[in-house]
């Protein structure tokens, strides 16, 4: 039997590491903005096109490369952070694997331009699919200014995958926010199809945070910082229990400025606000733990965004212990405010005030004229001057209503009697002129003066 393992070629295992390393462009935009805080870099900028689909683009200030450097860079585990395994456990860069510029350059079109600020001429390489296509001494700033086209242009498997390029904007955001928040000293900017997104100059973390999530959250933030174990160092911010949300978004998580997501660590933070947010809501948060590098290991995630700790429970209890008690600093307990809103308390003397008694009808005395109050009669037929002075008065006064009427109830009152037998005289005497058709099986229709009324008799 002929043997049937090989070798694969650098190009094919460059895309299998991309699989992992390179999931979305999100991904590649990690990885350059991490390798530009590496080399040194104060001032950073992220352009991106169509999501990041169509280009990436990272310009800092940072130390630069050599020709050699620059075109080692895109060879699978080639690094500068680490030459031993002992290495792995006292990292304090963001990379440290080789992998992320040659997996990269695998699935896309990469144009790089660096040079060191010891050089005058930099160097400019065109890589293609794993492929070196340009190579050349040029004129360029200190720095590096790395772009990335047509991510995954020869993959259209992977390429179909991508969402919608709102959602893959939101990733990429999210990846920008991560590295901005971990760095307030480095003056970061974002530009999103020509048109700019964040601007962050170098600033305190609780000017950053503001600067990246809106002035709101400046009087959200409670201060946390514990420094009283020798291998744990607590630091940051918490929001106050009104600015808790539905989802879980704006939590941040840093071990050694390194953001990483660890769900043991967001249960510490969460239980110190115990009976303090409502069922279902989840606080804001941007703590930093500064620990002995020996005492984690970061190597446990294609990503990194998972590590181990020696010992989570001591991480944990300490954890939790610093939340509650900048917490309870800051007197963020529940309370009940008894101040009165001011439209609540309006209101409420309003209904303590007693009613004014409603107005009596006044029908006049007999020979004076009330001129303070209109009359009964007055209200009734406004176009009378005459003032009613007694019962009989007001008889005439109805009387002539009931004649301008007169037409409209004759015509109802046939069309009712067209239905009922011929109307008979009731056992009662009808007063003030009233109208009544008394039908036994049917109902009487009273027609008052502005009043109609239907009652069973």
């Amino acid at each position: 039997m002929s043997d049937i393992i090989k070798l694969l070629p650098d190009s094919l295992a460059n895309q299998i590491a991309a699989g992992e390393v390179v999931q979305r462009p999100a991904s590649a935009v990690k990885e350059l903005l991490e390798n530009a805080l590496d080399a040194g870099a104060t001032q950073i900028k992220l352009i991106i096109k169509d999501a990041g689909k169509t280009l990436i683009q990272v310009v800092d200030n940072g130390s630069g490369m050599s020709e050699t450097d620059a075109r080692m860079c895109f060879e699978r585990h080639a690094t500068s952070k680490i030459t031993t395994v002992d290495d792995l456990f006292k990292l304090h860069t963001f990379g440290f694997r080789g992998e992320a510029m040659a997996s990269i350059a695998a699935v896309a079109q990469v144009s790089m331009r660096t040079r060191p600020a010891n050089q005058e001429l930099g160097t400019h390489l065109v890589i293609e699919g794993s492929v070196v296509r340009v190579q050349e001494s040029c004129q360029t700033a200190v720095g590096t200014n790395i772009s990335v086209k047509n991510l995954f242009y020869n993959v259209p498997a992977r390429r179909q995958f991508l969402k919608a390029d709102p959602i893959e904007n939101r990733h990429i955001i999210d990846e920008f926010q991560h590295v901005a928040l971990a760095n307030p000293d480095v003056h970061f900017s974002l530009f999103n199809n020509e048109v700019e997104v964040f601007d962050l100059p170098p600033a305190p973390l609780r000017k950053r945070i503001v600067g990246i999530f809106g002035n709101t959250y400046n009087d959200k933030l409670v201060p946390v910082e514990e420094s009283s174990i020798d291998f744990l160092k607590i630091n940051g911010f918490v929001g106050k229990p009104d600015s808790a949300r539905k989802t879980r978004g704006e939590q941040f998580f840093f071990v050694n400025d390194r953001f990483i997501r660890s769900s043991y660590l967001n249960h510490a933070v969460a239980s110190a606000y115990d009976e303090l947010l409502s069922a279902k809501s989840f606080p804001f948060y941007v703590l930093f733990l500064d620990i002995d590098p020996q005492r984690i290991d970061v190597n446990v995630h294609p990503t990194k965004q998972e590590i181990k700790f020696d010992d989570e429970k001591a991480i944990y209890a300490l954890l939790h212990a610093a939340v509650r008690r900048a917490l309870s600093k800051n007197s963020i307990t529940p309370s009940l405010d008894f101040d009165q809103d001011p439209i609540i308390t309006a209101a409420f003397q309003q209904t303590n005030q007693p009613k004014a008694p409603l107005p009596l009808p006044n029908f006049g005395q007999s020979g004076k004229k009330n001129e303070e109050q209109p009359t009964f009669g007055q209200s009734f037929n406004r176009e009378k001057n005459a003032v009613p002075r007694n019962w009989k008065d007001i008889y005439t006064i109805m009387e002539q209503h009931n004649v301008q009427n007169s037409d409209f109830d004759t015509e109802q009152n046939n069309e009712q009697n067209k239905h009922c037998p011929k109307p008979r005289p009731l056992p009662y005497k009808a007063t003030l002129t009233t109208k009544l058709l008394y039908c036994p099986p049917m109902p009487i229709v009273l027609h008052l003066p502005l009043i109609n009324c239907t009652a069973n008799i």
